[in-house]
């Protein structure tokens, strides 16, 4: 019987898992493998960025693929998959409503912070080689996971959530998360082999849509758009101008180095967050939560 998993290995501390993927790829090792580490000493997001997360805090991991099944003009959905399928198994692990944790295009997680919607994991995809005969695509992710409010950064507490703080200040098990994610991607992957994509939970999920939204190009420069929502085929932003309601066009990741949502504010390298509010614990996690408010049990 043949295993999802080509290989799977954890690690104490790594400078960035996405390079200890990137080296079993280059010495052969089949898809999907995945490395997992309790810190990284190097870890980056998106345009550069690093990101921190403490010892225990987070689940840190990086999947490599070899998408030669795959059109070019699809390998964005391994990450989406990818974001898919972490926030499933971060509802589930920890009590939450479906569907509460939400995507900031293009695929960062998003749950609930301290004044609304705070970022919960940062997603980063790199690929090499698509179109040819050796495609590989690394898609790391990095999830607050147990990590306590009162340890959060200051310059970013106000501003990111993890998955222990959104279920209500619950311990998270990120062995059970881990599990979790990967029996959900096991079923993502297959089916994309098979050529089908959950796109309507993708684009239900979009934090993005109906809002304003501030793009940072690569230049340096920025554009305040409105967004509409997201194509299903290319992974591409729909936005149009607030001047010109009528004219629609399509923004593709790579066009861009962040997408600031209409009251969120800049923050250094690390989590932003974004203005809003909403209760994302599911109904059993409210009850429970407010018994231990009132000395009942939890």
């Amino acid at each position: 019987m043949l295993t999802f998993l080509s290989r799977r290995e954890r690690f104490t501390i790594v400078g960035s898992t996405n390079d200890v993927v990137r080296a079993w790829l280059d010495s052969g090792t089949p898809e999907v493998c995945l490395a997992v580490a309790d810190e990284q000493s190097a870890g980056r997001g998106r345009a550069g960025r690093s990101w921190y997360a403490p010892r225990g805090g987070g689940l840190l991991l990086s999947l490599g693929f070899r998408p030669i099944w795959l059109s070019p003009g699809h390998a964005w959905r391994l990450a989406a998959l990818t974001s898919l399928a972490m926030a499933g198994a971060g509802e589930e692990v920890a009590g939450l409503r479906p569907r509460a944790i939400s995507l900031k295009w293009p695929n960062d997680l998003f749950g609930a912070g301290r004044t609304g919607p705070a970022k919960l994991a940062g997603v980063l995809g790199e690929t090499d080689g698509l179109g040819t005969d050796d495609p590989r695509a690394i898609i790391g992710i990095g999830v607050n996971g147990d990590w306590r409010e009162a340890d959060f950064p200051n310059l970013l507490a106000a501003d990111m959530t993890s998955l222990r703080e959104a279920g209500g200040g619950h311990p998270l098990d990120h062995g059970a998360l881990l599990e979790a994610f990967i029996e959900r991607l096991e079923v993502a992957v297959n089916a994309l082999r098979a050529g089908r994509f959950d796109s309507a939970d993708w684009i239900a999920r979009q934090l993005t849509t109906g809002r304003l939204c501030t793009l940072e190009f690569p230049d340096s420069s920025r554009e305040t758009v409105m967004a509409t929502g997201v194509d299903a085929d290319s992974g591409a932003l729909l936005v149009e101008s607030p001047d010109d309601p009528g004219e629609r066009r399509a923004i593709l990741s790579g066009e861009v180095r962040h997408v600031r949502v209409a009251g969120q504010p800049r923050m250094p390298d690390g989590q932003p967050g974004i203005a809003g509010e909403q209760d994302l614990r599911s109904p059993a996690a409210a009850v429970s939560a407010h018994r231990g408010r009132t000395g009942g049990e939890v």
